[in-house]
């Protein structure tokens, strides 16, 4: 990874952690293993390094949504993959969404835009929904996902699981692919998504086994 990607990860944490107004240059510098004349050379300011952190993130969840929707959610590897990109991100909107900033709401703004457009054209296998108010219902289904990280303490209370550890992801994909079944998704998707995440839980348990 290249500095400034290293700095961005550690401050996608680091603001996750402390919100925008703990985190440092000097606490993203050390979690990055960098100086904090490097963050500054290459950010400017924690604005500027914000900006890049909302940047990423909506990449991110733009990029693993449609790799998801267009076939690759029946992929073990890509639910790896998409494991170890989210939990940064997942993370980061969730103190995002909490401290009300500016930015988060902007972010909020566009992926209510991007589910709007996901549902008016949405990739092979994936059902058009009948609404009939396509921004409300796109609203929505973005209040509910990102409430679902903003809710990480409660759920992983009741469900006695940590929601960021890779068996509560789990849970909740399965949730949210049952929720969504014949709204969104093909029931042959459906069912490939879950072989899927069935044969990756496998994987996971047997790496513990090998431990």
């Amino acid at each position: 990874m290249t500095a400034r990607a290293r700095i961005r990860d550690a401050a996608l944490l680091q603001f996750a952690d402390h919100g925008m107004k703990g985190a440092t240059f000097r606490g993203i510098a050390e979690a990055a293993g960098v100086s904090v004349g490097l963050v500054q050379h290459h950010f400017g300011s924690k604005e500027a390094l914000r900006d890049a952190c909302d940047a990423y993130a909506l990449d991110t969840v733009r990029a693993l949504s449609s790799k998801g929707a267009g076939g690759d959610i029946g992929d073990p590897g890509f639910l790896a993959s998409a494991e170890r990109l989210s939990l940064p991100v997942r993370r980061y909107l969730a103190r995002a969404l909490v401290d009300g900033s500016a930015a988060a709401a902007r972010m909020f703004d566009d992926l209510v835009v991007t589910t709007e457009e996901y549902i008016a054209d949405p990739p092979q296998g994936v059902n058009r929904p009948e609404t009939r108010d396509a921004q409300a219902y796109a609203a929505v289904m973005v209040a509910m996902t990102t409430g679902v990280e903003v809710l990480h303490e409660h759920l992983s209370r009741v469900l006695r699981t940590d929601t960021y550890s890779a068996a509560g992801s789990q849970r909740l994909r399965r949730a949210f692919l049952e929720i969504f079944d014949d709204r969104l998704l093909s029931r042959e998707m459906v069912a490939r998504a879950h072989a899927a995440m069935d044969e990756y839980e496998a994987s996971l348990a047997k790496g513990e086994d090998d431990e």
